[in-house]
């Protein structure tokens, strides 16, 4: 098989979350152009239907479900559709930019809460699904550079992607015998409706300054790894992390 080839998804469904928007409905329209059916998640339906439509006037298969990860029940309701899914995506997230010692321990435990306990919820009940069908699958945990960096005003998120990117070696651990495969991206700094206009002011170009590419990654810049993580590309790979950041995390001091 060609390495064209090997990252086609046909045949394959893919379940994404966090889709409504941003990173996760890039996510669901690069997985279903690569040809895998696809079914969103998110709190905003109205959103999440307009996601799924793009991807049905593109010629793709999509559906919708309403979900919020940090909600055990909410999780727990998709367990039905969890029965055909080849691919987990786990991109649900947010972060409360707040100096450390105004943090509250709400802020605290609604970030952990949505970012690490919704998450290890998810995998775990995405595993079991695929276990239960025996033929394996492939679960991509979205973490970030803030997972094995520190950056200003983001103590809980930093700690809550931490504890994403261990949390997804020890699932692939356990859970390799089963031929379910858990890898991780975590990307820098990356252009999404939310923070564009950052970007153009002096403190964003600031830190832009600060990655060795001198550039914003853009959200096609994580179709790679993305693509390679879903497919049979990457079936001896487990319990990876694959950081996409413009070489941010290996600059100089």
């Amino acid at each position: 098989m060609g390495a064209r080839e090997l990252l086609q998804l046909n045949g394959k469904t893919a379940f994404v979350t966090g889709a409504s928007g941003g990173l996760g409905a890039h996510f669901a329209e690069t997985l279903a152009e690569a040809g895998a059916k696809v079914i969103v998640g998110a709190r905003r339906e109205a959103a999440l239907a307009d996601v799924a439509a793009r991807i049905r006037d593109a010629g793709g298969s999509c559906d919708t479900v309403a979900l919020d990860v940090a909600d055990a029940a909410s999780i727990a309701s998709i367990d039905p559709l969890l029965a055909e899914v080849d691919i987990f995506v786990n991109n649900a997230g947010i972060a409360i930019d707040k100096p450390f010692l105004d943090q509250s321990e709400e802020d605290w435990d609604r970030t952990l809460d949505t970012n690490s306990k919704g998450m290890f919820l998810l995998t775990q009940a995405a595993a079991r699904a695929m276990r239960a069908r025996g033929s394996g699958g492939s679960i991509i945990n979205i973490a970030s550079i803030l997972g094995l960096r520190q950056g200003m005003h983001l103590s809980a998120y930093a700690a809550s992607k931490a504890a994403v990117v261990q949390m997804t070696k020890s699932a692939a651990l356990e859970l390799a015998r089963f031929g379910i495969r858990v890898n991780c991206i975590c990307p820098g700094y990356i252009e999404t409706d939310i923070n564009r206009g950052l970007w153009s002011t002096e403190a964003g170009q600031a830190m832009l300054r600060r990655v060795p590419q001198r550039r914003l990654g853009l959200a096609s810049d994580l179709d790679g790894p993305l693509l390679l993580l879903a497919s049979d590309a990457s079936s001896y790979m487990t319990g990876s992390v694959i950081v996409a950041d413009g070489g941010h995390t290996v600059s100089g001091l």
